[in-house]
């Protein structure tokens, strides 16, 4: 009797099917019962020793809710076509899309809203972000809109909101609770890193940095249980305060539109909201 091992492509597949899934910290198990399968046939397929058919992975991926982009990935090593048409997450995929942003950013004016992307690229603000930019970082908000407006016309990357924080003069350096918003913000990188590789180098010097401005302790320590988190800025406009709600795309069957998500910031005392109004009405 011989013994026949799994051909190293199938195996490839395998490994990285078990990878995403223990990323996302789901069991076999749950991941059996979410599919209507057996957990038997779940570690065969993780193993190399049985081949999911094209819709059973279809499942099997959006049952682990991974990044479309991984799910072509995924498709593609298995030997399927893969589920979602490529974009640039640069810029919409299409008229509706694009009006749809727009909508939304106008209309959250005179409060802050900035569209980003899965890497916490900045690629559309409205003029509420774009004067609260100049309020906070005096000497980057230039830096940040020319930028911005170079990867608009094709011609660059878009500026980044992590290296915002970072740098000596950005966000940060106005933040007055910064025990409170750097490890929840520190937490929803990581979250987003660990299907985003490009994040992981700023995860870790934001890390970094909060250590080294907070200590060790401070950054292990739990956060007031409070209903949403809010970040106070030391400001010449006076104390600023704000809270964040997100909007993305329902179901969205391109790349680049489930990349995006609309940050809209709301005042979260009515000093900020005046204060909001008085530098629109200003201009």
């Amino acid at each position: 009797m011989s013994l026949v091992t799994a051909s190293p492509p199938v195996q490839s597949f395998a490994n990285a099917l078990k990878a995403a899934r223990t990323r996302c910290r789901v069991s076999q198990l749950e991941l059996s019962l979410r599919l209507g399968v057996s957990q038997r046939h779940v570690s065969f397929v993780e193993t190399g020793k049985s081949q999911p058919s094209r819709a059973l992975l279809s499942e099997w991926l959006a049952a682990l809710e991974l990044p479309l982009g991984l799910r072509n990935e995924l498709m593609l090593q298995a030997g399927f076509a893969p589920l979602y048409t490529a974009g640039d997450s640069s810029k919409s995929d299409g008229a509706a899309a694009e009006h749809a942003l727009q909508r939304l950013l106008q209309a959250h004016d005179p409060m802050p809203a900035m569209v980003l992307n899965a890497q916490w690229q900045v690629l559309r603000v409205n003029q509420g972000a774009a004067k609260l930019m100049g309020l906070l970082m005096p000497e980057l908000a230039p830096l940040i809109g020319q930028q911005l407006a170079a990867c608009q016309e094709g011609r660059g990357p878009a500026p980044s909101m992590v290296d915002a924080m970072l740098h000596p003069h950005g966000l940060l350096s106005r933040m007055t609770n910064q025990a409170e918003v750097g490890p929840a913000v520190l937490t929803h990188m990581r979250q987003d890193a660990v299907h985003e590789p490009a994040l992981r180098p700023r995860v870790a010097a934001l890390q970094a940095m909060l250590k080294a401005s907070l200590g060790a302790k401070r950054m292990e320590r739990l956060a007031p249980l409070e209903p949403v988190v809010t970040s106070r800025f030391a400001t010449e406009a006076g104390p600023l305060a704000f809270f964040s709600m997100f909007t993305t795309f329902g179901s969205p069957q391109s790349i680049g539109l489930a990349s995006l998500r609309v940050e809209h910031l709301f005042a979260a005392d009515e000093a900020t909201d005046v204060a909001m109004r008085a530098l629109a009405a200003a201009a």
